[in-house]
């Protein structure tokens, strides 16, 4: 993004605000789906994001910052999406099977489904976390200034999702799904 299309945008051009979004829709959606795990709720999240970014682009002081500024627009709009699906969970029930055999196809997908339930097992900072080193690439450092954090707060959210994430791995209906996963 060049600083000129977001003073643009911060003095009221829909033309600039609408190029600004549209170049970083798709990264948006990306960072939210991989935090929040469900396609619908990544759409309502970016879509919040960019109502509130409309909404308060006039008070950016440094249009050199936008990214990290809309980064924590979005991260905001995931925790609100987080808490809101956790007050109205969907729950689906089914009956337990015997895990599948080693060379089963069903076994990625089981592996992979187990990562999910994980991931989403984990609070929404530890996922924000996660997605936002692991996946954008950001530093300890730079996250915490997008989500205005200690960098202690970033590298302990880092180390419990980890964690948790190497724990449910380590369970031994999970072992096996990951362990076949691992051998393809």
């Amino acid at each position: 993004m060049t600083a000129d299309l977001i003073q643009r945008a911060q003095q009221g051009d829909h033309a600039a605000f609408e190029e600004v979004i549209r170049a970083a829709y798709d990264r948006l959606y990306a960072i939210a789906y991989r935090i929040l795990r469900e396609r619908l709720s990544a759409e309502d999240a970016v879509q919040d994001a960019i109502v509130r970014c409309w909404r308060d682009l006039r008070a950016l002081r440094d249009p050199e910052r936008f990214d990290g500024w809309l980064h924590r627009l979005l991260v905001n709009a995931c925790r609100d999406q987080a808490r809101w699906s956790r007050r109205r969970p969907m729950e689906v029930y089914g009956h337990l099977v015997d895990p599948p055999a080693a060379g089963d196809d069903f076994a990625r997908f089981a592996a992979r489904d187990e990562l999910e339930r994980a991931f989403l097992k984990l609070p929404a900072d530890q996922r924000i976390a996660l997605v936002l080193t692991h996946y954008v690439g950001y530093s300890a450092a730079e996250l915490a200034a997008i989500l205005d954090v200690p960098a202690g707060t970033v590298h302990s959210r880092l180390h419990y999702g980890a964690r948790a994430m190497r724990a449910a791995l380590a369970r031994p209906e999970a072992t096996h799904y990951a362990t076949s996963e691992m051998a393809r």
